[in-house]
């Protein structure tokens, strides 16, 4: 059997029976493969409901599959189908739709060169000087003072976020951040009166939260963020945030909860279990990772930095102190945090 040149633009052709063989040729050949519906479909790499719909000649044949049944049951191509291209049938269909129009309208439109004509003359009179009432509009938004809350959200987008043209995205996981995208998403209302969309990426537990706005774009990008990739860029922690220890906290709390963990190590010895808890900060923007250890380091801590994104807080003191002073707003680390000391200790170290 010769294979044919099946494809166009990824389309596949398709194989035209006359009508009532295209049912008895796949009955037969479902028969001869001693199949069910299911299976048989599955062979042939369609949906059981397209297979139906072939049956009933509903939709004619893809020329692959067909291809594919015939040297299963080594039976040469059907002499008396037709090889068509795919969506062969629209332009056959649009040309009589069109006849109907016409015949029941005339020239739709009038006479087209006319009808272009007068447009440029209006175009060149008054239409380039007129103010369009979409384009070059911008929807409002809030504009915030310097805060916490701007300061932990700036954290947020240097974390696990993104600035287009645009929008501002922040990408989370859907399991394991699910109240903390409703705090991020507050976050977004309380300062800018905006309400960002929620998308899910399909095959994956990521989850989006978009605010699309330009002035948001703008906003963010006069007071030190960059439109952009983060890595490329190398971007910096906006230096207003640098001038306040009340906004270094908040900016650092932003950052762990999205690109930090809080982990616990296991380990034997002499047949005891003994757990020892730890914290994770990874970003690939240098001066982000600099910012970082070094803004621990002035606040007394020990960060530790054993690779080149990563830093390190190993101390179980300090990491009691830095969730009393610095804190989370992610209820996947506190949930952590909380039952490593309930587990260990039997009782949760207190908040400052």
């Amino acid at each position: 059997m010769t294979k044919l040149n099946n494809k166009t633009n990824d389309y596949h052709k398709r194989a035209i029976f006359p009508s009532g063989q295209q049912r008895d040729f796949l009955e037969n050949t479902q028969s001869q493969l001693k199949l069910t519906l299911k299976e048989f479909s599955k062979l042939a790499g369609i949906h059981t409901r397209s297979m139906t719909d072939w049956k009933r000649e509903k939709f004619s044949m893809s020329l692959p599959v067909l291809e594919k049944l015939c040297k299963k049951t080594k039976k040469r191509l059907p002499k008396n189908i037709k090889i068509k291209d795919p969506f062969w049938y629209a332009s056959k269909g649009s040309k009589k739709g069109w006849i109907k129009v016409c015949q029941k309208y005339g020239h739709v439109g009038g006479d087209p060169k006319y009808r272009i004509k007068k447009w440029h003359e209006w175009w060149k009179k008054e239409g380039k000087f007129k103010k369009h009432p979409v384009i070059g509009v911008y929807l409002p938004i809030n504009i915030p003072k310097k805060s916490k809350d701007l300061a932990e959200l700036t954290g947020i987008i240097l974390g696990d976020g993104n600035i287009s043209q645009r929008q501002v995205t922040i990408t989370l996981n859907k399991i394991d951040d699910k109240d903390y995208i409703n705090y991020v998403c507050n976050l977004f209302k309380k300062l800018f009166r905006v309400n960002p969309s929620i998308h899910t990426r399909k095959k994956s537990n990521a989850e989006n939260s978009i605010v699309s706005r330009s002035r948001l774009v703008n906003f963010l990008t006069k007071n030190g963020l960059k439109i952009g990739g983060k890595v490329k860029q190398q971007v910096k922690v906006p230096s207003w945030i640098n001038n306040s220890e009340t906004f270094v906290k908040s900016c650092l709390r932003g950052l762990f909860d999205t690109d930090g963990c809080f982990y616990i190590d296991k380990h034997l010895y002499k047949n005891k279990q003994y757990l020892n808890c730890g914290m994770n900060f990874t970003n690939r923007s240098l001066p982000i990772l600099y910012f970082f250890k070094n803004k621990l380091e002035k606040f007394n801590f020990h960060p530790t930095q054993k690779t080149k994104f990563s830093i390190f807080l190993r101390r179980e003191k300090e990491i009691i102190q830095y969730f009393q002073k610095i804190g989370s707003s992610n209820p996947k680390h506190l949930k952590k945090f909380k039952n490593y000391f309930k587990n260990k200790y039997g009782e949760v170290p207190k908040w400052s």
